[in-house]
């Protein structure tokens, strides 16, 4: 028998990994062919400092995730 909540997270993990490879390559591919790989470059830093509010998010729910499931041993 399937997993299916298996199968909805990886489905969920793949739709994110490739709107960032969309927004990544794309984009940046974007900016670059219209304005140079200086303004490519910034734009890939705008991007970066602009997920990292979703990444310490994802990061400190993970390590409560992990404080949870490892505490009631």
């Amino acid at each position: 028998m399937r997993d299916l909540r298996q199968y909805a997270r990886q489905t969920t993990f793949r739709l994110i990994l490739g709107g960032l490879l969309i927004l990544f390559l794309v984009g940046l591919g974007l900016i670059a062919w219209r304005y140079g790989l200086s303004a490519a470059s910034l734009g890939l830093f705008c991007l970066l400092v602009g997920l990292m509010p979703i990444g310490m998010v994802i990061l400190t729910l993970a390590i409560w995730d992990w404080i949870v499931k490892h505490g009631r041993a």
